[in-house]
This record gives structure tokens, sequence and C-alpha cells, in this order.
């Protein structure tokens, strides 16, 4: 009963801790979208430009090597947060029948739990990213950018797939697997259909004309279409990836709540019982002394 009670004791402390954490990340991660996803939709138009010469990262070339950024925590006790991203990846290794062993496969891990699971099954971590932060900063995700980048331009990969979590309700996140690199417009339209939610708030993304036909607007660039490109389109997949991060932030605390919360419901009610067959024994137990104590003044 003292462990239960214990552990009941820790497990509402950790929910509070979570509850807090949680407002803040979904306060983060809801504010953060309308920027995120014009980024986005500037991604994918210039991405789909014609007539003017792009950045190497929007360009599409033979996939030889692919890399995957799992995103996960650095820390357990979220419930079904972090299995959720790895079963994920595993049936789309399998969906896909992906040798995950071969040398053409690289692995990018975000948080301690991903890092622990690929080191254990010794799969190729070509890198890997570990306390960045419940209240993740812009500059905080530069090195994650800045490693997916180069790696990209020195063709150590073709492509980048990544699975993470997307936020929708404090009791529902969902695992997306989206290729971040290269840019085109058909994937970027893909990740805006599966991030903008189909009613209420952020709904009238979707009825952005750029992405419902593809049609190109008309900018005024100074001082050239290619300068500004080439510092711009790195600066937007940076938003990419740190609303990427926000969200499985806002997934983790989310997921953590709900487990801490399960927790010390299970424990009260455990708790509950054991006291109930606490007070049966002891009853019991009495009943038998005075049995003893009857018999004993019968017998004399």
């Amino acid at each position: 009963m003292a462990s239960v009670k214990n552990i009941g004791t820790i497990t509402k402390a950790m929910e509070l801790v979570a509850a807090t954490k949680m407002r803040r990340s979904q306060e983060l991660a809801l504010n953060s979208r309308p920027y995120a996803y014009a980024a986005l939709e500037i991604l994918g138009i210039i991405s789909d430009l014609k007539d003017v010469p792009v950045p190497e990262i929007l360009h599409e070339r033979k996939v030889e090597n692919t890399a995957f950024l799992i995103v996960t925590s650095d820390k357990g006790l979220a419930g079904s947060f972090n299995s959720a991203v790895l079963r994920k990846f595993e049936n789309f290794v399998k969906a896909e029948n992906i040798n995950i062993h071969d040398p053409k496969y690289s692995f990018i891990v975000i948080g301690q739990k991903a890092k622990s699971y690929f080191e254990r099954r010794k799969m190729n971590v070509i890198g890997s990213f570990t306390r960045v932060g419940d209240f993740t900063k812009m500059e905080e995700v530069g090195p994650i950018v800045d490693f997916l980048v180069s790696g990209y331009l020195k063709q150590d990969f073709d492509e980048v797939m990544s699975f993470s979590t997307n936020f929708v309700t404090a009791l529902r996140q969902e695992v997306f697997v989206r290729q971040i690199l290269p840019v085109s417009f058909e994937k970027i339209k893909e990740s805006i259909q599966l991030l903008i939610p189909e009613a209420g708030k952020y709904s009238q993304y979707l009825d952005s004309e750029s992405f419902s036909n593809g049609k190109e607007r008309e900018y005024i660039i100074e001082p050239t279409p290619a300068e500004v490109l080439e510092k711009l389109a790195p600066e937007l997949f940076k938003i990419r990836v740190y609303h990427a991060i926000l969200e499985a932030n806002a997934s983790e605390h989310s997921a953590r709540r709900v487990a801490m919360k399960s927790a010390s419901d299970n424990a009260r009610e455990l708790s509950e019982d054991l006291n109930v067959v606490y007070n049966k024994s002891r009853q019991a137990a009495i009943t038998n002394q005075i049995i003893e104590v009857t018999s004993g003044a019968q017998s004399l």
C-alpha cells in the first residue's frame, strides 16, 4: 500500500509537470503553423519555377542513397509516443521491402530513444541529435538543418524521408512519413494536405490557390532571383524542420500527460483495492482471535 501510494504521488507530480509543458508546447506548435504553412507554400512555388535557376537542394536526382530522419523523445514514460514512430518506420520498411542493413540506407536520429533503438540493431547511424529541448528555439535546429543540407549537397544521400509525430489533439497524435529532401511541389502539396486540418482553425489553407492548381505567383525579386533563392531556400527548409520538431514536442508532452494521468488513476484504484483487502484481512485476524479467546474461556 505504501509503495503504490508513493508511485501514485510521483505519477501525479509528473502529470502536472507534463500538463504545464503540454500547454506551452501546444501553444508554440499551433502559433507556428501559419508561418510554417506560408514557408511550405513558398518552398513549393520556388521549387516548381521553370525559368529561374534554383538552389541545389531543390534539384531532384537519381536516388541511389536514402537517409531516414527519425524524430523521437529523449525520455520515456510517454505512452505509445516513441513506439508509434518506430512501429511506423518498421511497417514502412516491411511494405517497401527495404534491407535496412544495406549500405545505401543511412539513419539520422533525433532523440535518445531513436538513437538507442538503431544503435542496438547496429544500423548505419550517420548523425544523432539529443537534448534538443522541450521548447525548441529556431537556432537549436541549425545543426540538424546544416547536417541535412550539407549531406545532400555532398551527395551522401539523394533523398531524406522523415518519420515524425504531428499534434492533432491532446488525446490524438499521428505519425507521418514525408520526403523532405529534395524539395518538390508535389511533395510540399502532400505535406500541406497532411498537416492542415480538414475543418476548423487553419483549414482555410487547403483552399490556397497555389496548392489547388500549382499556379505560380508573380514576385518582384531583388537583387536577382537566383541570389535570393540561394539564401531563401535553406531558411525555408529550416522552418519546415523546426515546425516538425515543435509538433513532435507538443505530441510528446500530450502523450506523457495522458500516460501519467492513466498511471495516477490506476494507482488510486489499486490503492483502494489493496485497502479493502487489508481491511478484510485485518477483520479476519481479529475475528479469529475473538474465536480463540471465546473457545478458551468455554474450555475453562
